[in-house]
């Protein structure tokens, strides 16, 4: 006899196709991707990004009025669509941070390297430039 689980998780629910408590288990699941880390050092900031299962090119940086966006996705691939599966616990979709990082930085000022799942990003330190205020007055000879 099959007793109810009285944790979060438990394989025999999927196995016996139970009622999925899924939206919970992909909240923790989300939860694990993405973990970032930024540090602070004299010349600027570096952001390191776990990215585990994802490739490379399915890697995307981007720059716009002043914030760096970093999305990932992953989906299956063909041999992984043959068959039913009894339980899936692998990400697939997409996901994405921003870092709201000035917007005296320009895309090229940022480096970035993608090395055994994680995203490593190098973002200097700039100085705001100060709005000169404008003397609208007309100087008088």
């Amino acid at each position: 006899m099959l007793m109810p689980s009285i944790f979060a998780d438990d394989f025999m629910d999927d196995f016996f196709g139970a009622p999925a408590r899924d939206n919970h288990r992909r909240e923790e699941r989300l939860g694990s991707l993405m973990q970032t880390d930024v540090q602070e050092n004299e010349t600027g900031y570096t952001v390191t990004m776990n990215i585990p299962g994802v490739k490379k090119e399915n890697v995307k940086a981007e720059l716009k009025d002043g914030y760096l966006m970093v999305t990932a996705s992953t989906g299956a691939s063909d041999e992984e669509k043959n068959g039913r599966y009894l339980r899936r616990e692998r990400y697939q979709g997409s996901c994405s941070r921003s870092f709201y990082v000035g917007k005296d930085i320009t895309q090229e000022d940022i480096k970035a390297k993608f090395e055994d799942g994680t995203l490593k990003l190098s973002i200097p330190k700039k100085e705001a430039i100060p709005e000169k205020k404008e003397n609208n007055y007309i100087e008088i000879l």
